[in-house]
């Protein structure tokens, strides 16, 4: 090979690294790394922000949501007895939505606690466990149904054998949107009218295009990684959990990757005043990280 070609190709590697370092750096400060807050859980999941900021999440063995407070950093008990939540999202009237898998529904949960099951099924059969959702700008909400199994349930049987993608209208009728390997973390964006979803034990993630209530464009593949939970930041670059977090811009161009000190890291959102602290949830732990930027809506 000429010497001038093979410069030619050190010289795109500089420019392409030199790209990805600076888009690092307008995400997070230089030598910023996680911070641990608490580590007194069992299995962390399905973090979300409410108006204020503060993110509540679940402890699913334990059957629990706690909340982040980011005004004095400290974690404290929301709810016991949450019908096993896993994926959480907040309505627009600050309104904790669950899917609570113990009895494969979706719940609505207000500040003050009190419990209104929005979905217990489809088409008569219970669902598998519902585990992480969306809710859209017609008040409809997208969630995911694989199956895993929990040692707590009792006289459960397989009453639906696919593992599909769903949509809830604000009326309470559900539909089938598609059927994945193992479908998982969830998120979309209002302002982008996109909706990513995760085919887990497939590999892979996806991009939808939101055409209107409850409709959606055929997917198309975003990256070749699956992911427990997602979140996306004003740039439309999209945060994939597992093996610590790791970041994609836009394109599916893998651009960065966050290291978390424990085996499995199972989801992350924004949160914080100015919605610019990434909060992760992973296994026992819960660790917050501020960013240059802000979550998207």
């Amino acid at each position: 090979m000429k010497k001038e070609k093979v410069l030619g190709i050190v010289g795109l590697i500089l420019v392409l690294f030199s790209c990805q370092s600076t888009k690092y750096k307008n995400m997070f400060e230089e030598n910023t790394e996680p911070k641990l807050i608490s580590d007194q859980f069992s299995f962390t999941e399905g973090p979300s922000a409410d108006t204020s900021g503060n993110v509540y999440f679940t402890d699913q063995p334990n059957d629990k949501i706690y909340f982040w407070d980011w005004k004095t950093n400290k974690i404290e008990l929301f709810l016991d007895k949450t019908g096993r939540a896993n994926g959480t999202f907040f309505d627009e009237n600050d309104n904790l939505i669950t899917c609570s898998d113990n009895e494969g529904e979706i719940w609505k949960i207000s500040k003050d606690k009190s419990v209104e099951i929005l979905s217990k099924g489809f088409e008569g059969k219970r669902l598998n466990g519902p585990n992480d959702l969306w809710l859209d700008d017609f008040g409809g909400i997208y969630f995911t149904d694989p199956l895993y199994e929990r040692d707590y349930w009792e006289n459960f049987k397989v009453e639906i054998p696919e593992k599909n993608l769903y949509y809830r209208n604000k009326n309470g009728a559900i539909s089938k949107i598609e059927t994945f390997v193992q479908p998982n973390g969830i998120i979309g964006s209002k302002k982008l009218k996109k909706l990513y979803v995760s085919d887990i034990d497939g590999g892979k993630t996806y991009v939808y295009d939101i055409l209107g209530e409850g409709q959606l464009s055929e997917k198309k593949l975003f990256c070749e990684m699956g992911s427990d939970g997602m979140t996306l930041d004003q740039e439309g670059n999209l945060y994939i959990t597992g093996d610590g977090v790791t970041v994609f811009n836009n394109k599916g161009e893998k651009i960065h990757h966050i290291k978390i000190p424990e085996d499995w890291t199972g989801n992350v959102t924004f949160g914080g005043e100015k919605n610019n602290i990434l909060f992760i949830t992973a296994s026992k732990s819960v660790y917050t990280l501020p960013t240059k930027t802000r979550g998207l809506h």
